[in-house]
């Protein structure tokens, strides 16, 4: 996936150079949002769009060192589009960011070919030394509205991040991520993919955390049960004998066995 990014091609059968990605960047909205109807429409009406072309631009101009007018047509695509991303991160093919608002990409981020983003999505950094310090995302993957995916890890191709995780470490492939800190919940072989190959069932995403406190309680009751089982009545607790037998034989015929000491007598 890297090299991929790195080296600007796409994979086999798709379209290389800057046009050929833009055109990319629209022909795949058909694929993934069911209510676009036409080109013009995608074109003209998509801030998502807008914004990847703006970058593909951008990025061309960061690469050859014309650095400010790189960042200055970002700043302007910012304004429009309100999704954020800087000319150095290096964009995959097919690249879809859909509704869009708030999107944030960092300068080292690496994205793979046929991501989708949703809005709210960062692709953010947590230190402020120079050098790698954004996500790299593989092929294929889908990132839920609000998903925060922060420092310099690696999600795998074809994972899932569910709407508003946290990630901030590496996820391996083909997993489905949900929480904060976002855990690993859901290997495809048990996702349900649709034709175009992305699963996009957010209402069947699974819970960890509760997941774990029905266990946890249900492991209390089994216990609870088994130590009823176990537990001798208290008229047979052997504690409870030895204590009585000891109260015998301080106050001899005074107090019969089974009945409670006088502690009144005990004490003189």
């Amino acid at each position: 996936m890297a090299s991929r990014v790195l080296s600007g091609t796409s994979r086999p059968g798709g379209s290389t150079g800057l046009w050929g990605r833009i055109r990319g960047d629209v022909d795949c909205v058909f694929q993934r949002d069911p209510a676009a109807r036409t080109r013009f429409e995608v074109i003209t009406a998509y801030p998502g769009v807008h914004a990847v072309i703006g970058h593909r631009l951008a990025h061309a101009l960061w690469q050859h060192g014309w650095r400010y007018p790189a960042r200055l047509l970002s700043h302007l695509c910012r304004m429009v589009t309100h999704i954020d991303i800087h000319p150095g991160a290096r964009i995959g093919a097919r690249f879809f960011i859909d509704h869009g608002c708030g999107v944030v990409i960092g300068e080292t981020a690496e994205i793979g070919d046929d991501v989708t983003l949703y809005h709210g999505v960062t692709l953010g950094g947590t230190s402020w030394n120079p050098g790698k310090r954004h996500p790299t995302v593989g092929d294929g993957v889908v990132i839920g509205a609000g998903a925060k995916i922060l420092g310099p890890i690696r999600i795998g191709a074809g994972v899932r991040i569910g709407a508003n995780s946290v990630v901030i470490q590496d996820v391996a492939p083909d997993m489905t991520v949900v929480g904060i800190p976002g855990r690993e919940v859901l290997p495809l072989n048990q996702r349900r993919i649709t034709p175009q190959g992305i699963d996009l069932d957010h209402h069947l995403m699974p819970d960890p955390v509760g997941k774990a406190l029905a266990c946890l309680l249900d492991r209390v009751h089994t216990l609870e049960a088994r130590l009823e089982m176990a537990s001798p009545s208290p008229g047979e607790d052997p504690e409870c004998r030895s204590c009585v037998d000891e109260c015998v034989s301080l106050q001899g015929s005074d107090m019969a066995p089974g009945r409670a000491p006088d502690l009144q007598k005990t004490t003189h």
